[in-house]
């Protein structure tokens, strides 16, 4: 298997994808950063639904960091991630923690590829959808993958916890 790329970029999560022989697509994009809504914006630009395309955010749950993964179109239920965890409080991690953790930047979080491996939740919705689209480890480019194959390398639960 391998990568089929419409754009090139490596990136530790291009890295992970590819030595764990997952097959991926990588999409390239252009959107000015710092707008307002700037997931449907990527959505467009991609020309993809944005049921499809999934923001990687971290919270901290019970004090643990967690990643949840949820549409563009929706908001991450705080208090649903903490129930899929097993935890009983969740909150927003602050962006440099978020960075910290991962080895990325805001705006360019992907699930996949983070320096750490951290407890993640990935929005049942998806499992709705052949292949869905997560940052692919930095701003401008997307990757796209089989859900399962998404919850199979991050170790991820489905579970319902976005916000429409």
């Amino acid at each position: 298997m391998g990568a089929r790329k419409k754009g090139g970029g490596q990136t530790p999560a291009t890295v992970a994808a590819a030595k764990a022989g997952v097959a991926f697509t990588l999409h390239p994009y252009e959107v000015e950063h710092g707008v307002d809504d700037y997931g449907a914006k990527v959505a467009d630009a991609l020309g993809v639904a944005r049921e499809r395309l999934f923001k990687t955010l971290i919270a901290v749950v019970d004090e643990e960091p967690t990643v949840g993964m949820v549409p563009v179109c929706g908001a991450l239920d705080l208090k649903a991630l903490a129930a899929a965890t097993g935890g009983k409080r969740a909150r927003m991690a602050e962006a440099e923690t978020a960075e910290r953790l991962t080895g990325y930047v805001v705006g360019g979080i992907s699930p996949l590829g983070q320096r750490r491996r951290l407890p993640a939740v990935l929005d049942e919705s998806a499992s709705g959808f052949d292949t869905i689209f997560v940052s692919a480890g930095r701003r401008g480019l997307q990757i796209e993958l089989a859900p399962a194959d998404l919850v199979r390398l991050t170790g991820a639960a489905l579970a319902p916890i976005a916000r429409r």
